[in-house]
């Protein structure tokens, strides 16, 4: 079974309960921070990559307006048909979504800005996923990537063990054996971290929720 198959059977088997914690009231403020990160502007065009259920889009559309276009892009079929659902439920007409690979996404650019939540640790090469990205967007335009990481703060060891049983589950991808299932997934999403650093300026980068979520985000 391929990375992509094993990442559809797992989030289509959980899609309710995905959804449920994807729009809890404290992961809403990260969304938000994540969507801010963006610098968008009504009219704009952005891509989301591994959109899940929407839970992003009410935050990007805040900022692009009616007038703006959200693409979200996801592999999972239970999960986009719950946001179709939530957008259409609020009627609006400028979210649209697609089955995709964001490893080649079915859209073409340049577009205004392109958004990852909690996804760089599913690739194989999260550095050419993100360099591909990079390509999709105008000169001028803005990629962000949000993800979880253990922290270094005191008291967080309890936590971080906590962290990793949360990464094993939810994460089936990209486990590699031999190797512990944290380690793998930090090692990825520094790459993809490193390729956003090296291809963009103006850069960005925040900590919060307890330092387990960093957000950086670059100018192309």
């Amino acid at each position: 079974m391929s990375d992509r198959d094993r990442v559809r059977e797992f989030y289509g088997q959980w899609a309710h309960i995905y959804d449920r914690l994807a729009s809890a009231p404290g992961v809403r403020s990260w969304r938000r921070r994540a969507a801010a990160a963006l610098d968008l502007s009504p009219g704009d065009t952005v891509v989301e990559m591994g959109c899940g259920t929407g839970a992003n889009v009410p935050f990007l559309r805040e900022q692009v307006g009616p007038d703006g276009l959200i693409v979200g892009i996801d592999v999972t079929r239970p999960l986009l048909d719950r946001a179709r659902a939530r957008t259409t439920g609020r009627g609006w007409t400028n979210a649209h979504f697609c089955t995709g690979d964001a490893t080649q996404p079915p859209v073409s650019g340049p577009v205004d800005a392109v958004l990852g939540t909690f996804v760089l640790g599913l690739f194989r090469d999260p550095a050419a996923v993100v360099e591909d990205w990079v390509d999709l967007c105008r000169p001028g335009g803005r990629v962000a990537v949000l993800n979880f990481q253990r922290s270094d703060r005191p008291l967080a060891a309890p936590i971080n063990l906590a962290f990793a049983a949360f990464l094993w589950a939810g994460s089936p991808g990209w486990r590699v054996p031999d190797e512990p299932v944290t380690a793998a997934f930090e090692r990825r999403v520094d790459a993809g971290r490193t390729a956003l650093a090296t291809r963009t300026d103006d850069r960005r980068y925040e900590t919060f929720g307890g330092g387990y979520l960093g957000l950086l985000s670059g100018r192309v």
